[in-house]
């Protein structure tokens, strides 16, 4: 673990052995963590938050632009790292890493912009303006699929504006955050980062519950999200909680056939499927259902699975064989009740070892199935076909999430329609998946609380205060007597 600018094993007696999921062995082990160890961790981040949010926004600025600049040294370990750890092909990790480097830099520039406003008085010789200040220790919740982008997205803008950090890695994937910090926060005052590896009911719920943490940063499932609720409500802590999703597609009749099938197996294979945002319910006009289900099966069934350190690889593991023989039951349960697996969603005889399934194209599907209504968070592709517009909107909004959804489509009014319409945190229009610095990403309905990027993202890092300043003084007519 990493507290107060060193690396211990604090109070852990035991360790987690870390998997690599395609080969299934063991890369190497992090200390199981207690709650002794996010106490130290919190002490620490109390103590360096002192100091650290009265560092002027320009210094700050520069110790971010520093850490970015390391990052960038060490961006072809972390990225192997990434893919040994968690399993996503090199290039999707080559990506990631681009994306936490330009996140530092990115918030390390919008925090010196502005610290809040002035506003007009309500008399003469009055003053009156806004602060933006740092809350104190946040604590980072990540999950393993994006281990070190998520981790991005939560403490450069917390360490920007001023706040300190204590991280808790999932522990499925603590390597990756443990060596960016060693590479590239020793120049941080001790203290303002921390990490605290170890299980959820031992380092995340203490971390949650702690009294001198008022920020809870997490990514995660729904369930352990409304755990979190819970157990901050009593505390009135500020959360941030993005909780996933089951996003939409919907092809228009006048999508473009070849884009529209690479689109939708990007959108919904990235990563195995074990994307927050990945594509899990597709909606087709019935008048071209037929030849995209065949040109989309066609084209997953060429895919090649592998080790994603192997050069032509598309698709990698999951994460774990509990997690895969979650997407297998889902798609069991479906063929029972009346869906055709076109292509896939079977171990892949020719790869022994390793969390392997292959992508499955499915039809037959509709809104009674799990497959349609729970995350499924694997390589699966369900298809359903609409008969008009208004079918195809209430079909995308037939859902507890609302993190993103996809419209295929060059028909401007359709797509105004789509935007305005879909309860979604983030609409895409023929380019599924893509983020900008500047663009606040975050959900609707079940899928959170919050946004990250954008300076909403920054925002959820400062609590506002107003300032009522009268420069003239004296007595006023409005005190008492009456």
């Amino acid at each position: 673990m990493y507290i107060n600018g060193q690396f211990t094993s604090g109070n852990a007696s035991e360790e987690i052995s870390i998997v690599d999921p395609a080969t299934e062995e063991i890369l190497d082990a992090a200390p199981r963590g207690a709650a002794k160890d996010v106490s130290a961790a919190v002490d620490a981040a109390r103590a360096a938050f002192v100091d650290w949010k009265r560092v002027p926004a320009n210094e700050r600025a520069a110790a971010l632009h520093e850490a970015a600049a390391k990052i960038r040294a060490h961006h072809e370990e972390l990225a192997r790292l990434l893919t040994r750890e968690e399993g996503k092909p090199l290039p999707e990790n080559d990506e990631e890493m681009r994306w936490v480097e330009d996140t530092f830099d990115y918030y390390a520039e919008l925090a010196r912009h502005e610290r809040g406003r002035v506003i007009p008085p309500g008399e003469p010789g009055q003053f009156n303006f806004v602060l933006k200040e740092p809350y104190g220790v946040v604590g980072c919740i990540v999950p393993w699929n994006y281990p070190l982008l998520l981790l991005a997205w939560k403490m450069a803008p917390a360490l920007a504006a001023g706040n300190t950090v204590v991280i808790k890695p999932s522990e499925l994937t603590p390597l990756s955050a443990l060596r960016l910090v060693e590479a590239a926060c020793d120049h941080l005052p001790p203290g303002v980062v921390n990490v605290v590896t170890g299980y959820g009911p031992e380092v995340g719920e203490p971390l949650v519950t702690h009294p001198h943490v008022p920020v809870i940063a997490f990514t995660g499932s729904l369930a352990v999200g409304k755990h979190i609720a819970r157990l901050a409500a009593p505390m009135m802590k500020r959360l941030h909680l993005e909780l996933g999703g089951k996003d939409a597609m919907v092809i228009a009749p006048d999508a473009e056939l070849d884009m529209a099938v690479s689109g939708l197996a990007y959108a919904a294979l990235i990563n195995t499927g074990q994307v927050c945002t990945s594509t899990e319910r597709v909606y087709v006009h019935e008048s071209i259902f037929p030849r995209l289900s065949e040109e989309l099966a066609d084209f997953v069934g060429k895919l090649r699975l592998g080790n994603g350190l192997d050069e032509g690889v598309d698709i990698g593991p999951m994460i774990r064989d509990e997690f895969r023989i979650k997407v297998e039951e889902q798609l069991a349960e479906a063929v029972s009740q009346g869906a055709e697996i076109l292509v896939g969603g079977q171990r892949p005889a020719q790869i022994p070892r390793g969390f392997f399934l292959t992508p499955a194209v499915v039809t037959g599907v509709d809104h009674r199935m799990r497959l349609m209504r729970e995350e499924t968070f694997g390589p699966v592709i369900p298809l359903m076909p609409y008969k008009d517009f208004d079918e195809a909107i209430a079909l995308a909004n037939d859902c507890q999430y609302g993190l993103g959804a996809t419209l295929m489509s060059r028909d401007a009014r359709l797509v105004k329609r789509f935007f305005e319409e879909v309860k979604a945190g983030t609409i895409w229009i023929n380019d599924p998946l893509t983020d900008n610095f500047a663009g606040p990403f975050g959900g609707m309905k079940m899928s959170g609380l919050g946004r990250e990027l954008g300076q909403e993202g920054l925002d959820e890092y400062y609590e506002v205060k107003h300032v009522h300043w009268d420069i003239e003084g004296g007595v006023k007519e409005y005190w008492y007597p009456y």
